[in-house]
């Protein structure tokens, strides 16, 4: 039906519409697609600050970039735990690194260091540092954050930290590598992937060697950790290298235990059937 029929009369042509509010409803998509132009999304530098510290060896100030607390939302982790988040991955900035000394170490050891560890640093890596000016980057790249964690992987050799500090220093650099070579898989830089892949794949077996070492050795917690999720990351580091009997002890201690919590519990439970599933098909 044409609501405007009998106009003719008047010199106008009718139009087929029958749409009274077309103008209104066009001028509020136009108001909306405007809208949602200026919503920009985060940058990664929103979720940085430069905090002040102090280095233990030295005794003089910098700053290092550090995540804000609270403000980034927590994305699903992969089967071994490798943390994500949404604009930004705090793992990159997980390390301090004085320019002054070249002390170097993940967050949670820098201010823990020995006055043994402090000679040694300051014989081995203060005596032939060359001081950096301060950076004035906004963000760190991957290559930038492996090659920081790398100098602290350095560090924690030199001054002889425990097996398990080194060891998570390794799982991190693996991390970080299997992040980078995703980029570089997505960008279709299949050789620059797979070369990322296969350093990845060498700190992995560094750290679960390591790993396998501290829990024999030391005091938990570990890295963090307490023995619960410490297992359920060696049940998952297992399996990748296809060791089943030692995934299958790390789960049933979690499954057994009083004092794992829910998730992690729920988490061995899903590993516990995907290896049924591939013993299954192996045999």
């Amino acid at each position: 039906m044409n609501l405007f029929s009998g106009l003719e009369k008047f010199g106008i042509k009718a139009t087929d519409s029958t749409d009274l509010y077309a103008d209104e409803k066009a001028a509020e998509k136009k108001t909306k697609e405007k809208v949602e132009t200026a919503v920009v999304q985060p940058k990664e530098e929103d979720f940085l600050l430069d905090k002040t510290v102090r280095c233990p060896v030295c005794d003089k100030e910098f700053k290092t970039k550090m995540v804000k607390a609270g403000k980034v939302k927590r994305l699903e982790p992969d089967a071994d735990l490798r943390p994500r988040q949404q604009y930004v991955d705090s793992l990159k900035y997980d390390v301090a690194s004085c320019p002054n000394c070249g002390y170097t170490s993940l967050n949670r050891y820098f201010e823990h260091i020995t006055m043994g560890q402090i000679k040694l640093i300051k014989e081995q890596i203060s005596r032939n540092f060359h001081p950096q000016a301060p950076s004035n980057d906004a963000t760190w790249d991957y290559d930038k954050a492996i090659e920081m964690h790398k100098l602290s992987l350095f560090n924690s050799m030199v001054k002889k930290a425990r097996t398990s500090e080194k060891a998570y220093n390794c799982l991190i650099l693996a991390w970080l590598l299997r992040t980078k070579a995703e980029e570089l898989e997505t960008a279709g830089k299949k050789e620059e992937a797979a070369a990322c892949r296969q350093e990845e794949e060498s700190f992995y077996k560094e750290a679960y060697d390591g790993m396998m070492k501290a829990v024999s050795t030391e005091m938990f917690p570990i890295c963090g950790m307490d023995q619960s999720t410490m297992d359920y990351l060696l049940a998952n580091m297992a399996f990748h290298y296809k060791q089943y009997d030692v995934t299958s002890k790390c789960l049933s201690r979690v499954l057994s235990s009083a004092s794992a919590n829910r998730k992690i519990k729920d988490k061995s439970l899903e590993l516990k059937e995907i290896i049924l599933k591939e013993l299954k098909k192996n045999r």
